[in-house]
Parts: C-alpha cells; structure tokens; sequence
C-alpha cells in the first residue's frame, strides 16, 4: 500500500520559472518579468498578492517577498518591481546585479494578505514610494469590474516617479502625484472627509507614510476594519547568537546578518512561511525557555504576546542573552 501524499504547507509550494524581461524603470527601480518554466499558465491572484522569490547568491539562498504588480487577468505573466536598496541585506542588489533574460528563478505560489474588500462602495490607494506596486494589480483588477477608486501616489521627484507616466496616461481622472522636492504633499485630512460611506482605505509605503495613515483616520472616526496596509519589514543587523532547536535536537548560531528564520532553514529545519515580513503569522515559534532579552520587530503578536517570552516571529525579530531554546 502506497503511503498517502504529504500535503504541502501553505505558501511553501514553489513554481520554477524563466525570466522573460528585465526592465530598468528609473534609477532605482527594475521591473522583472517570468513565465512559467512548464509553460503553463500561473495560479489566479488577486490584487495585492506576493510572491516569494528565491535567488541563489553563490550558495546562499535569500527569500524576499514582492508584490505582484501584473494584471491578475493575465496568467500567462507574472511581474514584480524591485527597488534597489544599497544598504539593504543584498537581495535586490542581486536582482539588480545578477538577474538577465533567460535566468531560470523560483518562486512561490502567491498569498495575498493585502487583499481588496470587495464590499467597499469606493476603494482610496496611498502610496509611497516602491509602494506603488501592489496598487497597479488592484487597479487592473477594479478596472475590469468597473470598480470605484482613486489613487494618491507621493514620490521623491519626477525622475523617481515609478509607473507615474502610464497612471496618468490611463487614468487622467483617477491618478493624483505629489512629488516631495516640489513641498508636495497629500491633504489626507481633507481627502478622507470627503469619501462616500462604505469607503475602504489602502496604504502601502515607509512606515512613517503607513502609521500617519492609520492615525489620522483613527482621528478622524474611520473604523479600523476599513483602513488596510501593508509593509513587508527586511530583517534587522545584529549581534550573533546562538539558539537551540528542541524538535529537531540541533543547536544553531545566528549570524550577524542573517534572520533567525534564515538560519533555521540553513540547519536544514522546515519552517513554514508565508510573507517573511512579520506581517503574516505562519513562521510564529513557541519559546520552550530563554535567559535575555527578546528583540521582537513583528506586525503579529500582541504587545502583551512580546511582554511573556512565549513566543517569536523568527523572520524578522532576534534575541540577545545567554540561551534561548525553540520548540522547532
């Protein structure tokens, strides 16, 4: 009798695909296009889903999450854009570095956890910077439906302005652009006072940009069921140290300037994940017993969650002290 298959764990299933183009968009910003390697088409999605890319940096494999910014009507493609960040952690420098037409990459099924309520009379977009991104699929996705929305989109300076040219040329009507060197800004008081009942806010940008938003609609009486964002935090330098996971009977050390999640994954324990970003709650770990300090960076757990010591998010918090031991 044959054993039953494994089922495999949400967001873990990866498709293999080439990459069919590699457009520069302005100084920083690179647009990246795949197709399947099977030459199927890609899973459905909806706006405001991400994929996980795998690179493979001379042995090391980094996992970054970006937003899908394709039309979710078109499954022939799948397309991100990458900003790159020369004090990042090295991910988008290697897409902006090492990644031609023809590479064959991986990724994973995409997961939408900045989804669009479809219930909403009218959807608002915020966007800040590379946060453009998850907008240009609920766009494309809202157009199709006749949906009702309008897009505010504050950028650097005109030559920074990602998609800015297409949004315009397209939506004339719907698309607003503040550029910082010019002391532009959006009027957010003005503009949320204005909305019809039923309208659901949308903020993707810098924290400051995401935590202005939900205080200000706060402020102004908006429940917080209509006000989504989403940010995707990169995992923080640090002191090294070292963590022992119960389960798997392996004691690890967690470098500098690798994740904890990183690092368990290294030692060759399966950990599940969804965003790698502290946003989703999959990777979440239980502390079997520690003697330090928690540095938790997560969107997930409780305040009162981080105050016990119960529990971390290994994708993006770390941990200084004397020992730690996780129930992986």
């Amino acid at each position: 009798m044959s054993a039953a298959p494994q089922k495999a764990k949400p967001g873990a299933e990866k498709i293999a695909v080439n990459v069919t183009a590699v457009v520069p968009l302005n100084d920083l910003v690179t647009r990246f296009e795949f197709q399947r390697s099977d030459g199927d088409l890609f899973p459905p999605f909806s706006g405001g889903a991400h994929t996980v890319v795998t690179m493979d940096d001379n042995g090391r494999h980094r996992l970054n999450p970006y937003s899908l910014m394709s039309d979710p009507a078109d499954l022939t493609t799948y397309a991100i854009s990458v900003r790159r960040d020369d004090e990042g952690r090295g991910g988008s420098l290697f897409m902006h570095r090492n990644v031609s037409v023809g590479d064959r990459m991986t990724i994973t099924y995409p997961v939408n956890l900045f989804s669009l309520d479809l219930r909403a009379r009218k959807h608002v977009f915020l966007a800040g910077g590379i946060g453009i991104t998850p907008f240009m699929a609920m766009i494309a996705q809202l157009e199709h439906s006749n949906g009702n929305w309008e897009l505010h989109y504050a950028c650097r300076t005109p030559a920074l302005g990602t998609y800015v040219d297409e949004l315009r040329y397209k939506y004339p009507n719907k698309v607003h652009i503040y550029y910082d060197d010019q002391n532009q800004a959006i009027r957010l008081e003005d503009l949320l006072d204005g909305q019809p009942l039923g309208t659901n806010i949308y903020v993707c940008g810098p924290k400051g940009m995401i935590d202005w938003v939900h205080a200000t609609a706060s402020a102004a009486g908006w429940p917080d069921a209509n006000v989504h964002s989403e940010e995707f935090l990169a995992p923080q330098p640090g002191e090294p140290f070292e963590v022992r996971l119960c389960k798997s009977d392996k004691t690890i050390t967690v470098g500098e300037h690798e994740s904890l999640l990183e690092a368990i994954e290294r030692a060759g324990v399966e950990a599940p994940f969804l965003c790698r970003g502290g946003s989703c709650g999959q990777c979440e770990t239980n502390v079997v017993s520690h003697d330090g300090t928690f540095v938790h960076r997560d969107h997930w757990l409780t305040e009162d969650q981080h105050a016990s010591g119960e529990k971390i998010m290994p994708c993006v918090s770390r941990f200084a002290g004397k020992s730690l031991e996780l129930d992986r």
